[in-house]
């Protein structure tokens, strides 16, 4: 374990590799930017179904179906409901915590531990949306987001939940280095593109402090860290690399992609 102090705008977490890594949180700014940009796309959701709900009636009149708007009107109750809450549940589940607009915003809703959270969880997060919104404008949520250190809203205690800002690829700049550059960069694709940034932080947070290591714990690590891994990579069978060389090129490979 890797003791250090954590940054107050960091949540800092600690890995099954008894390894620290350390999570940006997002600002009240950014999620407020990811709030205006899904109620634009709610409002225009809206209109539409407005639209077709006027449509809907106006031709069921002419039609001479009888009371028409009772039915309507039920409907349109029970999709507002949805665009209000399962909006953001929906997204949330299918875009592994984001919503469009948290998307535009460079966040995403996880757990305290880092994991992404379950289906049940992002339903009764967005669900407590209800008292988080009172009495207006999110007034509630806002005001228990700024009276504690990780902006939390209600769903998010309700939860165990956290939002966090991804990290951008040039913002993780490694002191590691490797005695055999031309191998690790050479070796063939292992699947490191599809690697997210958190992955690669957790490599080069042990790539850059395995000197401080005994080589058995160091070499336990390694083959721990890959093992988490596995189910993303691409790695042969007839591969008898060690777990520490593979990891590197797996740092390079997923730098040279280029995505953030």
């Amino acid at each position: 374990m890797f003791p250090d102090e954590p940054h107050p705008d960091q949540h800092t977490i600690e890995t099954p590799e008894q390894m620290s890594l350390d999570l940006p949180m997002a600002g009240i700014g950014s999620r407020f930017l990811a709030m205006a940009v899904d109620t634009l796309i709610q409002i225009g959701i809206g209109l539409v179904a407005l639209i077709a709900v006027g449509f809907l009636g106006f031709a069921g009149a002419l039609s001479g179906i009888q009371q028409p708007s009772v039915w309507l009107v039920a409907g349109l109750v029970i999709v507002f409901f949805l665009l209000m809450y399962g909006y953001f549940a929906f997204f949330e589940i299918i875009w592994n915590g984001q919503t469009p607009g948290k998307r535009v915003a460079g966040i995403r809703v996880v757990k305290e531990s880092g994991r992404p959270l379950t289906a049940a969880e992002t339903i009764g997060r967005n669900l407590l949306r209800i008292v988080d919104e009172l009495p207006a404008f999110y007034a509630v949520g806002v005001l228990v987001a700024l009276l504690n250190s990780k902006n939390k809203r209600i769903g998010d205690f309700i939860a165990g939940s956290i939002v966090v800002r991804e990290a951008s690829l040039s913002e993780l700049k490694p002191v590691w280095q490797t005695p055999d550059v031309a191998a690790a960069q050479s070796r063939p694709p292992l699947g490191g593109a599809m690697l997210s940034i958190e992955d690669l932080s957790l490599i080069d947070t042990f790539l850059n402090r395995r000197h401080s290591l005994t080589p058995d714990v160091r070499s336990q690590m390694a083959l721990q860290i890959l093992h988490r891994l596995k189910p993303k990579l691409l790695l042969p069978g007839d591969d008898n690399s060690s777990a520490e060389s593979i990891l590197e090129s797996l740092a390079y490979e997923r730098r040279s992609t280029g995505n953030s």
